[in-house]
């Protein structure tokens, strides 16, 4: 039995602190790191822009597949024409993508729906592009944000990027139906053949 009267005094283990420190570092990083990761997640955005892209390539390649003697064929007299359903789309992508990201879509001069093929295009593709440009800064940050789109309502960001995805994938619906209608394959369906 040890004397009870001289115990033995030990200091601290000095050596323990900075494992202690370490292991509570370990233990509050996810806390931390979490928020900030978060922050930097933009799934919404991401899968926007990848949409775009999407909408893009087929909307750009069933404009080119037309061809240009058939820019003025509707089914019905009802119906756009394959001409004005492009014009629509490229007045509709400045004012969308603008819309969403809260970029100024660039001063074009006018481009009238009977200019032709090669003119539609060419718009088309300049409209993708500013798409494109402008949406990459666009996050998830501000997704409830208003933005005006028709009339007196005011509309989400995030409802804006649904209702373009909608026109895109309904104009290039449209636009399916009516090369098909004359005779020509749609760029989705020759992926699929590919």
């Amino acid at each position: 039995m040890a004397d009870q009267g001289t115990r033995r005094h030990h200091p601290p283990h000095t050596s323990d602190r900075p494992m202690r420190l370490s292991l509570l570092v370990l233990a509050l990083a996810p806390c931390l790191l979490a928020p900030a990761a978060a922050a930097q997640s933009t799934p919404v955005a991401d899968a926007f822009r990848k949409g775009e892209e999407r909408a893009s390539r087929h909307l750009i390649a069933a404009a080119e597949e037309m061809p240009a003697d058939k820019y003025g064929y509707k089914p019905t007299p009802a119906q756009m024409s394959f001409g004005d359903v492009i014009h629509h789309l490229a007045e509709g992508n400045d004012f969308l993508c603008g819309q969403i990201s809260g970029a100024a879509a660039p001063k074009r001069a006018e481009v009238k729906p009977a200019a032709g093929k090669d003119k539609l295009v060419a718009r088309l593709k300049e409209t993708f592009d500013f798409c494109a440009s402008a949406l990459a800064k666009v996050n998830d940050s501000d997704l409830g944000g208003k933005v005006k789109l028709f009339g007196p309502r005011d509309f989400t960001r995030v409802e804006a990027m649904f209702i373009t995805v909608d026109d895109w994938a309904d104009h290039y619906s449209q636009l399916a139906n009516y090369l098909r209608l004359n005779g020509r394959v749609p760029p989705t369906a020759k992926e699929k053949e590919e």
